[in-house]
């Protein structure tokens, strides 16, 4: 069996597959600096995610370097292979836990329900990088495994039935998951922050995920590789207002832009 077959019915049978330390040394602190500064750059615009996270969705603006994660080499046809096909992107978001002093706690969820016609029964997958280390004493993510060819359950049956795997690893692990599948972050007591990247990717010829991240013109409309341009091209509603009300305004600065993005978000989840 190739190890594309094998990461193949790995997943099939657990809805996750977990890709070890996927960044280089060099990557790492390239990247750790890139959040370090995000994080604290732009404050206004990191927002609460529940109680225990914080987090920036709209890193294409703020941190546009950050396409080289999404896109990363490593990771990309693996996706490709997972999902059966060209790929577009989702959704991008840092995010940041810090220190908790109190009981542990799980907010077992799916993001989306599956896709029963994909043979993972896959519509979005998500790419999680942890940029900390992270083991038992820290928080981290935790998945239940669940096989396709398995009914689909309620949260408690699947935990009973598929029990928790937590997953643990220096920072630069990777774990790729059907996003579909049972999942919650761990949240320990903890003096450690973890932050992590979590990276969304879709079906090109399937409805947008969610409303987190804009997806500035120089990605779908003005990148010189068509490709690119294909793989950010699945706009959500937050790009398309702020396309409709400012598309005749090219300059106006960093500032103006997260601000106006602010409102959207507002007019958005007031709807």
């Amino acid at each position: 069996m190739s190890i594309r077959q094998a990461n193949f019915q790995f997943f099939k049978q657990n809805g996750y597959l977990p890709l070890g330390k996927i960044l280089t040394e060099t990557e790492l602190n390239q990247w750790i600096k890139a959040f370090d500064r995000d994080h604290t750059q732009f404050t206004t615009h990191w927002g609460n995610v529940g109680p225990y996270q914080t987090a920036n969705g709209d890193i294409l603006l703020t941190s546009p370097d950050f396409d080289q994660v999404i896109r990363h080499p490593k990771v990309i046809s693996l996706i490709q292979d997972l999902m059966g096909g060209p790929v577009c992107f989702s959704e991008i978001s840092l995010r940041h836990m810090g220190g908790y002093n109190g009981p542990l706690h799980r907010n077992w969820h799916r993001d989306r329900g599956h896709w029963l016609s994909h043979p993972l029964r896959m519509d979005y997958i998500q790419l999680m990088i942890y940029l900390t280390d992270v083991d038992q004493t820290t928080h981290c993510f935790s998945i239940s495994p669940e096989s396709t060819e398995e009914p689909v359950l309620e949260p408690a049956s699947q935990l009973q039935k598929g029990g928790l795997i937590d997953f643990y690893g220096p920072a630069g692990t990777g774990v790729l998951f059907n996003v579909a599948v049972l999942h919650t972050a761990t949240v320990r007591s903890t003096n450690t922050e973890r932050k992590s990247v979590q990276i969304y990717y879709g079906h090109i010829d399937r409805p947008h995920l969610s409303e987190v991240t804009y997806i500035p013109h120089v990605f779908w409309r003005d990148h010189p590789e068509p490709e690119v341009r294909a793989f950010y091209s699945i706009l959500n509603r937050k790009t398309e207002i702020y396309w409709r009300k400012f598309s005749d305004q090219p300059h106006l600065s960093l500032g103006q832009k997260l601000e106006e993005l602010l409102q959207i978000n507002r007019q958005i989840k007031g709807e």
